[in-house]
């Protein structure tokens, strides 16, 4: 096909897409033009089943339920059919899980007795001849400077590290120790 060929086809396509512009017409004339039916639709269908009236009994009784009723209701239905409980936000698809055995009595007295595995050193106080040893301890377990690592150890009792294990708390309490500070694992 030749350009001004290719062009013509264009535009005549566009002119047979689009409605013919009247000028000074009447506007039932431009409405007739502008109104397009509807397309239709497979497999649409236009009759409705009949209610079944057993369902609809059912509906109008139970639209007439109070809240409270409403609430024993729905959890007769579900220990009848046997529905979970869904958690608030929704329902989340994953694997499937049974339901958790009961808690036995020694899992509950467990809590009470677990150990605490990570603790706070303070350091509590110190004695006065070990105050060069200190300072330089705690400038290098803390990473401060001099004057920082002066001001802390002037200032016990003082917190030192918070959630250190109970491994690394023991070693650090028995270092102060032997050079004169006392720290506590709380």
């Amino acid at each position: 096909m030749s350009i001004p060929m290719i062009s013509t086809s264009r535009c005549c396509a566009r002119a047979l897409r689009t409605p013919p512009r009247v000028p000074f017409a009447s506007q039932t004339t431009i409405s007739q033009y502008q109104r397009r039916t509807p397309p239709s639709r497979r497999h649409e269908t236009t009759t409705t089943a009949p209610p079944n009236p057993k369902i609809t009994t059912i509906v109008d009784q139970i639209s007439q339920l109070t809240l409270l009723e409403t609430a024993d209701l729905v959890s007769n239905l579900k220990s009848k059919l046997n529905i979970p409980d869904l958690p608030l936000g929704g329902f989340s698809p994953g694997p499937a899980t049974t339901a958790p055995p009961p808690p036995a009595e020694e899992e509950e007295a467990a809590p009470a007795a677990q150990e605490k595995t990570l603790f706070t050193l303070t350091l509590k106080s110190f004695d006065a001849a070990a105050k060069p040893k200190i300072i330089k301890e705690i400038k290098s377990m803390l990473g401060l400077s001099l004057v920082e690592s002066k001001k802390f150890v002037e200032g016990a009792p003082k917190m030192m590290k918070e959630g250190v294990p109970k491994d690394e708390g023991e070693k650090i309490v028995e270092v102060m120790k032997g050079l004169g500070g006392v720290v506590g694992m709380d």
